[in-house]
């Protein structure tokens, strides 16, 4: 089959197409023929393995030291079909439609992904698809929905209340302000000056171009702050809360975690995160919500999976609003 090799961490040169052996469903796995996945900041970050140095030491244990060890495959979201199950498994057969995520294995940037009938953070998780929703709307739900539903939901929202999303126009956010309209909230969204227009489309009621505007500075207070990239000023993001307000964090490293115990200890504002894990109900939830059209998948660009190394480059570049999607075509001479 052919697969994007992560070959050595560093730009998106580093990653080759090459053919490589198909993988065999073990017993309780399906094997997914991939229609479509994605790449992501998360992707690109974790291979240049830029990620701040208390996370890259344990990735580079756990990926290979020098560089990434045997054939790995970036990419953990994806859609397509059942190409074959395991003997013990119950719920899918040949020929289901199904979206999900394939765990901290990744390799979805290939024609071919095995994951788990049962969710697993280690190996992923699968749901069956809706006949009418696209391979290229489905692959960012389990992951970016889920994780947005996940702290959407930790930030316990009320109708009528302020919520403001740093981060907004990327693969979470833009679930995340459309997840927080719905719980009735006015949202203030916060990105780059090219996609503040994407962003009023699916609801966002104020929208704050960074570069021009400190978000801090402007004299609005809010009952909660979502930080989605981990680039909101801490103690300015905390001053600019209501009481009783709520910082969530998605993306943090180990002293900002201790920070956050202790300011939610010493005061009235609460300071959360909480890891998002794979979770069966959720992605049902949102499956209706997509059937309902509550909610929508928002797709900047499709590329090949033989241009897999572009939309890397084109992620790399800050501009991705919403979703990058590596449409994945089969022929009868893949194997």
């Amino acid at each position: 089959m052919k697969a994007v090799v992560w070959t050595d961490y560093g730009s998106a040169d580093v990653l080759q197409l090459r053919e490589v052996e198909k993988p065999i469903p073990e017993d309780k796995e399906v094997l997914v023929k991939i229609r479509a996945a994605t790449v992501t900041k998360g992707d690109c970050e974790l291979r240049a393995m830029t990620f701040p140095l208390s996370y890259r030491i344990p990735l580079r244990i756990y990926l290979g030291l020098l560089k990434p060890k045997g054939n790995k495959v970036l990419g953990q979201d994806l859609a397509g079909e059942v190409e074959a199950v395991g003997k013990d498994v119950k719920k899918f057969q040949k020929g289901d439609r199904v979206l999900g995520l394939s765990g901290i294995k990744f390799g979805t940037q290939s024609e071919y992904r095995c994951v788990t009938e049962e969710p697993s953070a280690m190996k992923g998780m699968i749901a069956k698809m809706p006949e009418d929703l696209s391979f290229a709307e489905a692959a960012p739900l389990a992951t970016w929905g889920g994780n947005a539903l996940h702290f959407i939901r930790l930030a316990n929202l009320k109708p009528g209340e302020k919520i403001l999303i740093c981060g907004a126009g990327g693969s979470m956010g833009t679930f995340a302000v459309q997840l927080a309209k719905l719980a009735g909230a006015e949202v203030t969204a916060v990105d780059s000056e090219s996609k503040l227009e994407m962003l009023v489309s699916i609801g966002a009621d104020h929208v704050i171009d960074y570069g021009r505007q400190d978000f801090t500075g402007n004299g609005e207070h809010y009952d909660v702050i979502f930080d989605v990239v981990g680039k909101s000023p801490y103690s300015r993001s905390l001053k600019s809360l209501n009481e009783n307000g709520r910082y969530i964090l998605a993306n943090v490293v180990p002293l900002v975690m201790l920070r956050g115990f202790f300011t939610s200890k010493m005061g009235s504002k609460t300071v959360i995160s909480r890891m998002a894990r794979p979770d069966l109900d959720d992605l049902k939830y949102l499956l209706e919500l997509i059937e309902a059209g509550k909610l929508k998948t928002v797709i900047d660009k499709t590329y090949a999976l033989e241009e897999t190394a572009e939309a890397h480059r084109y992620v790399d570049t800050g501009l991705k609003a919403g979703n990058v999607i590596i449409s994945i075509g089969h022929d009868s001479n893949s194997s």
